[in-house]
């Protein structure tokens, strides 16, 4: 790989995020699978990327041994166990990145003794497609090894890097905002089959107005205020929808969700 990128990749308790990046990173030719190692406590979850010619495990130490980079994609109350395993054969050259909710990479350094390349990493299950907003933090530079990480992600998306104060919010508007944004999607197909559409038209018109809508802000430069104006017509069938979601709470409770989530990771 590129600008120095290390040359293998573990990925320490691949559940679905874990598996998630696996599969973005070999579907998009960005990482071989021989460059890639994943661990898990199921060994037998993980056979379709054995199937693939990826070197899987349930050994965290032997997974270590064999990367330069390593993911922790544990559950949050495994994190500690999990560098407490691997410290013994931890080196220097090693990059640590964990995509666990709330654990801290001061935390981290400390159960790692002193490590200085830890960093906070938080994609979301877009991952698996490169279409993932993933959120990058780390309170040192450790030698440019940010860069190296933030090159990872950005071969499976796009990368923002952000304060480490702010990975909880992260957290909730990127990583679960998939789901916000999925629900919604799944509310216009019922709305769309109760006007008359069968369920896989409403599904394809539905998921296609929303890929547009946010290629359009990706994209472009407006705002989402002004590209709504371009489609509300005066006393037009828009604006009245449109409204009326609002009359009901739409937005209020858009918001009040989102804060609920993050009010659930503090």
């Amino acid at each position: 790989m590129s600008n120095g990128l290390p040359q293998t990749i573990a990925i320490l308790g691949a559940g679905n995020l874990g598996q998630a990046m696996a599969q973005g990173w070999l579907d998009r030719g960005e990482v071989p699978a021989s460059q890639l190692i994943l661990t898990r406590h199921r060994v037998g979850h993980l056979h379709p990327f054995a199937d693939r010619g990826v070197r899987v495990t349930d050994d965290n130490v032997q997974a270590t041994r064999a990367a330069n980079i390593l993911i922790l994609a544990v559950k949050p109350y495994k994190v500690q166990e999990v560098i407490e395993e691997i410290l013994p054969v931890l080196r220097d050259d090693h990059v640590l990145v964990s995509a666990a909710t709330g654990i801290s990479i001061a935390d981290m350094r400390t159960w790692a003794n002193g490590k200085e390349a830890i960093f906070r990493a938080m994609p979301n299950t877009a991952v698996a497609i490169g279409e993932s907003l993933t959120c990058l933090a780390g309170d040192r530079g450790a030698n440019g090894r940010l860069d190296q990480v933030e090159e990872l992600f950005n071969r499976v998306g796009r990368c923002v890097r952000i304060t480490e104060d702010l990975m909880n919010a992260a957290t909730v508007l990127g990583a679960c905002g998939i789901a916000y944004a999925l629900r919604f999607v799944r509310a216009m197909q019922q709305g769309g089959i109760e006007i008359g559409f069968d369920s896989d038209t409403a599904a394809l018109i539905a998921n296609q107005t929303v890929r547009g809508a946010a290629t359009i802000l990706l994209e472009g430069s407006a705002h989402a205020e002004a590209e709504i104006d371009k489609v509300t017509t005066p006393k037009g069938c828009t604006i009245a929808g449109l409204n009326e979601m609002e009359h009901q709470g739409f937005s209020s409770s858009l918001i009040k969700g989102i804060l609920t989530s993050y009010g659930k990771i503090g």
